[in-house]
């Protein structure tokens, strides 16, 4: 993508931008929470609806000049609906936490109950961890895995705590977690305690809407919160989704129960969180809706899993310990510090010199401190995107393994090479329609 007027209005900006489009083409991005979007959908950001103030919704906003915006709008929602199976969509959250925030404060009042997931066993922030500000507002309780080796949710400990606190949501959902979670018994437990059932599917959306991996919304959850980036594929944003058919009752109940939920969600991000929706990033998110409709959409949510499946049997076959021991989605997260002696933020500096772009993560329980962990979290997103397969995911982690285990200049100067080489053979797509 060409930058004419950045150049020649502000160089180092530009160089900057130069810089990283350098090192997104000739290195792979292996963090799990990125991915490359398509340039229909970074026309979008840059295009002329950036001017536009659009306070409210569709039909209802508070500015004038308003056709086009409700126009692109109606189009995103409709399709975010249609991929998603949901009866509402609201497309404004700029970002998954303004999301997650969002329908906490539509579905509780402050001091209410939150039951989510641990972060240290691959929750996130804002699931209630209490270095963050919406900690003070609700009661965040938790739930772990009963087995880090296997994954296995403690179900029945997660039960047990819903009926001592009881919750007024039951969150779903994870930022480091690399298998499915069981949603039915978790949509379950909702209902047996009177909670709302809420999934943040911010890391597997792409994987829903593919078909890859299975939609909470079939086993009775309220809501789900996502990231519109990720495996979707589209630009920085999020959105929240409401289901039609709760499991509450008869289709009747069910139907007035959603739109009763909408309407608290609508308030809650407009005005209650947010001012004017970003209109611009809204039109790219109804790009990238579209291109997840399409058929080829499915072919890649398969091979982001299988993918990653191919990668874990290399880590296995080295002896390095998964977290889970090994991965049913698009993340690994690995202990390295355990298995090879080298803790995480030393493999992420170290890979990051041989090309390979990943993240630092803590692992279930882990001794060492957040910025210096025991683990390293990375996935198959963007790759696959590029259109790399099994072989080619195959070759990337046993360059991984090799560079971690031998740690010299020259291994290291060897495995860029070899990176450079399986990048420019797979540039990013420009089209996926």
């Amino acid at each position: 993508m060409n930058y004419p007027h950045i150049q020649h209005e502000d160089s180092e900006i530009y160089d900057a931008i130069e810089g990283e489009e350098k090192r997104q083409r000739e290195g792979l991005e292996l963090i799990p929470s990125e991915n490359y979007v398509s340039q229909a959908v970074r026309e979008a950001m840059a295009s002329a609806l950036t001017n536009k103030y659009s306070e409210g919704y569709p039909g209802k906003r508070y500015y004038g000049g308003q056709e086009f915006t409700d126009q692109v709008e109606r189009i995103a929602i409709e399709r975010a609906k249609h991929l998603f199976g949901a009866s509402h969509a609201n497309v404004q959250p700029l970002g998954g936490a303004n999301a997650n925030i969002a329908a906490y404060m539509a579905l509780m009042e402050p001091g209410d109950t939150v039951l989510g997931m641990d972060l240290s066993h691959g929750g996130h922030l804002t699931h209630g961890h209490p270095v963050t500000y919406i900690s003070k507002i609700f009661n965040f309780v938790r739930y772990k895995m009963k087995d880090v080796e296997t994954g296995e949710i403690d179900y029945d400990a997660l039960r047990e705590t819903a009926l001592k606190e009881k919750p007024k949501v039951i969150l779903a959902g994870f930022s480091a977690y690399p298998r499915e979670l069981e949603w039915q018994k978790i949509a379950d437990i909702a209902k047996e305690v009177g909670a709302y059932a809420m999934a943040d599917v911010a890391h597997i959306a792409g994987l829903i809407a593919g078909g890859s991996q299975k939609n909470p919304f079939d086993y009775g959850f309220d809501v789900m919160t996502t990231t519109t980036h990720k495996t979707l594929r589209g630009p920085r944003g999020g959105m929240i989704l409401v289901n039609e058919k709760t499991g509450r009752g008869m289709a009747a109940e069910d139907a007035e129960r959603a739109e009763t939920i909408a309407k608290k969600i609508d308030k809650a991000v407009f005005p209650g969180l947010q001012g004017g929706p970003h209109m611009h990033q809204i039109a790219a998110k109804a790009i990238a809706f579209r291109e997840a409709l399409q058929p080829s959409f499915k072919t890649y949510a398969k091979q982001v899993v299988e993918n990653a499946a191919a990668m874990a049997e290399v880590f296995k076959a080295h002896n390095v310990r998964m977290l889970t021991g090994g991965t049913s989605n698009h993340l690994i997260l690995a202990d390295v510090f355990g298995s090879l002696e080298i803790s995480g933020n030393d493999a992420e500096t170290l890979l990051d010199r041989a090309g390979i772009t990943l993240n630092k993560n803590s692992i279930a329980d882990d001794t060492r401190k957040p910025m210096d962990p025991s683990g390293i979290r990375f996935g198959t997103p963007a790759m696959t995107t590029r259109g790399l397969g099994t072989k080619e995911s195959k070759e990337i982690a046993e360059i991984m393994i090799e560079v971690l285990q031998k740690r010299d200049d020259a291994t290291v100067t060897a495995a860029k090479e070899k990176v450079r080489l399986i990048a420019e053979a797979h540039p990013v797509p420009e089209s996926f329609a």
